[in-house]
């Protein structure tokens, strides 16, 4: 998915996925005005439709596989 970087604010669990209500972790800001809120899912199986209406895509699907730092870590 193409990503572009906006200074939209960053999606919170409270954003949930317009098709299935499932955490939101894309934002498509459409060519017309508004937005819709996607689970990496349905982000992915609508991505060339999207890509068709949208103004911006903001991606944050890295979310999903990003790997906390532990306390160790955190000190070095």
């Amino acid at each position: 998915m193409t990503t572009v970087l906006t200074p939209a604010s960053p999606l919170t669990a409270a954003d949930r996925c317009d098709r299935c209500g499932a955490q939101a972790y894309l934002r498509v800001v459409l060519v017309s005005g508004g937005e819709l809120l996607f689970c990496a899912h349905h982000g992915r199986k609508f991505e060339p439709g999207l890509k068709k209406i949208a103004a911006e895509i903001q991606d944050e699907t890295e979310r999903l596989t990003a790997v906390p730092a532990t306390a160790s870590e955190e000190e070095r």
